[in-house]
């Protein structure tokens, strides 16, 4: 008597079914494990050592994906499907060439994520300038930075883009030199503006006394003489910079204007006439 097909196939379909089941049972308990228990001692450990936010997250992120990643292996072993690692190589070798060519940018963008976390050009809150762009950091991960402007519009910047040019960082120390340049008149007394420029910065407190207040004659422009103010904040932020320069440069305009040093704009005289000549043939008088 011969026997059919259908119980192969019945015991065929039962077995990978049991082999998913448990491959499903025991990523999940794995995986469940390992971010319940290994995470949480990944982040003590951190932290004992002083790193910074932006420092730990990237380091917590690549934990979570070597748990997952044993989960896959140890669940692919359990379900009987063969070596992970085996299988993992072949399936590896077979689409190295495609996925050298798609992850180029996912690559470059990880390495520079790599450098800005050994190099610490900025760190989460502080306000950077790069291109025409400037912004609070609010996040920093192994692939891009997210960067909120002060339009509140919200910029997420791949980290090659941050590595590869020019950034500054006006925080990154503990004090910041403003630089702001008064124009006067060529009649009124530069020394008594440079005094006037003086005192309202010892005045405001806001504003450190070391390193002193500063004033540089810079310019002679077309209708002005330029005095260049240098004064210092400490913890700079970009509020502090706003509303520490537009408190001093408004107390410096008033004191100014008490002492009547005239702060000049710059205005234009057009001189000249007109002369038209053989105009007799293109006027011709209207006929009644």
């Amino acid at each position: 008597m011969q026997v059919g097909p259908f119980p192969n196939l019945v015991g065929s379909v039962t077995g990978a079914v049991v082999s998913a089941a448990i491959f499903v049972v025991v990523f999940v308990l794995i995986y469940i494990a390992g971010k319940a228990i290994l995470l949480p001692v990944v982040d003590r450990s951190l932290k004992s050592r002083d790193l910074d936010t932006h420092a730990r997250k990237p380091l917590k992120k690549l934990v979570s994906i070597l748990v997952v990643f044993a989960a896959v292996a140890v669940a692919f072993g359990m379900a009987g499907f063969g070596n992970f690692l085996q299988s993992l190589a072949t399936v590896a070798a077979a689409a190295t060439l495609a996925i050298g060519f798609a992850m180029q940018d996912v690559v470059q963008n990880f390495v520079a994520g790599v450098f800005i976390y050994t190099d610490k050009p900025f760190r989460i809150g502080d306000w950077i300038e790069w291109d025409d762009n400037a912004g609070i950091v609010e996040d920093i991960s192994l692939r891009v930075t997210r960067v909120r402007t002060f339009d509140n519009e919200l910029l997420t910047v791949p980290n090659s883009q941050l590595t590869d040019g020019v950034i500054k960082n006006p925080v990154a120390k503990d004090q910041l030199r403003l630089k702001f340049v008064f124009g006067i008149g060529y009649e009124d007394d530069i020394d008594k503006a440079t005094e006037i420029i003086v005192e309202e910065a010892d005045a405001h407190p806001e504003i450190l006394d070391d390193p002193a207040p500063s004033v540089r004659l810079v310019e002679l422009g077309d209708s002005s003489v330029g005095l260049q103010s240098r004064i210092w904040i400490a913890d700079p932020s970009r509020a502090d910079f706003v509303k520490t320069r537009a408190e001093y440069v408004k107390a410096v305009k008033e004191r100014f204007d008490e002492e009547d040093i005239n702060i000049p704009y710059p205005n234009r005289t057009i001189g000249g006439g007109l002369e038209l000549s053989n105009v007799e043939g293109l006027v011709e008088p209207a006929d009644d």
